[in-house]
């Protein structure tokens, strides 16, 4: 057992579930968009619904989208730094049969690209990014990782993987996802270390199967 699961994270109260975990899945998800969030629809699932005001879920989820970490005291006017900062933001309620109790829908815009993200606050200030532009995956967020999307061929690991090693870009964990044989897939990395941008083209380009790559940078290299 690990004092983590004795004492729970260091956060602004009340809820390692509600409050920790929200603002680490606001942090993810604006670690996976890479840039600034001005504009998200955020929709509340379960318990995170029926219990963000007393909570402070909205705050959390917001001050994590802003790049503030679970324990900085500006999560309790998150909502006010947004207006200030022109962050344009809207609250649903959403009912999704089998889905966590404690999940969340981003949906982030820019005028030419939209991101559709699903997490989940597994309890302690553990989360999990579960859903990524409506493909499966399972994500941690506590390492760097690289996300691509790919056709299920033979061949792209070990094109991607080339890349890494001659990068010298050590991978933590490895995760595969596919919608059937052939089908789309998906291929989650974590690594140890940061990424550089240039190497997203070196990756996408590494094997004619690959369509997309995501880059996710650690939770320390976007802190504000």
């Amino acid at each position: 057992m690990a004092l983590l699961d004795i004492i729970g994270p260091v956060m602004v109260g009340p809820s390692s579930s509600h409050t920790a975990g929200a603002a680490k899945l606001g942090r993810l998800a604006r670690r996976a968009w890479n840039g600034e969030v001005n504009k998200v629809d955020i929709f509340l699932r379960g318990s995170f619904a029926s219990t963000y005001w007393g909570h402070g879920t909205d705050k959390a989820l917001i001050g994590g989208l802003l790049g503030f970490m679970p324990d900085d005291e500006r999560i309790r006017d998150a909502l006010e730094i947004a207006r200030q900062r022109g962050l344009e933001y809207r609250f649903f309620g959403e009912s999704i049969d089998g889905a966590h109790p404690n999940s969340v829908r981003f949906v982030i815009y820019e005028e030419d690209r939209t991101m559709e993200l699903v997490g989940a606050s597994l309890g302690g200030g553990v989360i999990e990014l579960k859903e990524i532009d409506g493909f499966s995956i399972s994500l941690s967020g506590d390492l760097a990782a690289i996300i691509t999307f790919h056709r299920d061929q033979p061949g792209v690991v070990a094109a991607v993987a080339g890349v890494m090693a001659e990068k010298g870009l050590n991978i933590a964990t490895m995760r595969l996802h596919r919608q059937g044989r052939g089908g789309r897939a998906a291929m989650v990395i974590e690594i140890d270390g940061e990424l550089k941008e240039s190497t997203k083209d070196e990756i996408l380009n590494s094997h004619s199967a690959l369509m997309r790559v995501i880059f996710i940078p650690s939770p320390e290299s976007d802190v504000r």
